[in-house]
């Protein structure tokens, strides 16, 4: 990092008191000016041209009884998808090596749970110490947790637990009704407090308002700490959920949003997550001048499509962008 990329965080407040207004004026901000204000942020913390990689990897797949409406994994919807057991230790540790060979710096690993069965946490805690042994972070978003549980995986080295909002706690109940949003946040609180650093976003596109959209990043925002990570997922449609058809967000409202995640968790790693196979290059790339510094790697997330690293890399080349950096802020 050259003199004029270091960070300078005297530029950026932290804040853990914002209010709703003000989240609403930031979207409602003309969009050069959110702009300004993003990339101010993100320059005060962040090299402005260096990306942070992650692989995902679906440990455990389908024939999940909870009913998310965006979630093909889902035991209650016809959307074609093969339901697979755990996979081994083995098979998991070889793709990490290909994730990083690669380029990725961070694997993650996620188990279609409502909640793991402490047995299964066994085997997961055998996954995190030999993606660490590779000399990657490690992160897994498993569902809800015990006590037991979260401390197992502390133990083990897990870096990160993914567990996502997903919208505001208003507009939940018209996605979710099999967790309750209170579940989620105990659930964060769980993590937090056993000392493992928090991955926490949610879903734009799902038919959600504006002041959904500021709700949400408000949740996030003004949790006791800001999640060291903060996915922004895009809706991907899939035939068979209740969410399949529902009204395409215009990709200017998604960008907003990233620019105004940024300028409210500033330290966070802001990362674009689903839905970029229907993004633009020109799309990510504002989203990365909106402060996005992250991305997950590879051709699938989870269940669903993601661009090829081959074009992910050209696209790095053409934008002047590098892959590296720790995740951590």
């Amino acid at each position: 990092m050259s003199a004029s990329q270091k960070p300078s965080n005297h530029v950026a407040n932290i804040r853990h008191d914002w209010q709703l207004a003000e989240v609403e004026t930031l979207f409602a901000l003309p969009f050069n000016d959110l702009i300004f204000q993003a990339q101010t942020a993100h320059r005060a913390f962040f090299d402005p041209n260096e990306i942070q990689v992650s692989s995902l990897l679906s440990i455990k797949t389908g024939s999940c009884s909870e009913d998310c409406g965006y979630c093909p994994q889902s035991a209650r919807y016809d959307s074609d998808l093969t339901p697979e057991a755990l996979m081994p230790v083995e098979a998991v540790l070889q793709a990490a090596q290909q994730a990083q060979a690669q380029g990725a710096s961070r694997f993650c690993m996620g188990a279609a749970w409502r909640s793991p069965k402490d047995r299964d946490i066994e085997r997961v805690v055998e996954m995190v110490k030999g993606v660490k042994a590779l000399g990657m972070e490690t992160c897994v978003t498993l569902g809800m947790l015990t006590d037991r549980q979260t401390q197992a995986l502390k133990d083990g080295g897990l870096d990160y637990y993914n567990h996502n909002l997903d919208t505001s706690e208003d507009y939940y109940s018209e996605v979710i009704t099999t967790r309750t949003y209170q579940d989620r946040l105990d659930t964060l609180e769980r993590v937090r407090e056993a000392g493992i650093n928090v991955c926490c976003g949610g879903i734009v596109g799902m038919g959600e308002s504006e002041v959904d959209r500021a709700k949400l990043l408000l949740q996030l925002a003004n949790l006791p700490k800001h999640p060291e990570s903060v996915p922004i997922n895009m809706l991907v449609q899939v035939e068979g959920t209740p969410l399949h058809g529902t009204a395409t967000l215009d990709p200017l409202v998604f960008v907003r949003t990233v620019a105004v995640a940024r300028i409210m968790m500033p330290e966070s790693r802001v990362r674009l997550s689903a839905g970029r196979t229907a993004m633009s290059d020109e799309m990510q790339a504002l989203c990365f001048l909106a402060g996005a510094n992250s991305i997950f790697y590879g051709d699938k997330l989870l269940t669903t499509d993601n661009p090829m690293t081959s074009h992910d890399r050209q696209l790095f080349q053409r934008l002047g962008v590098r892959m590296g950096g720790s995740s951590y802020a």
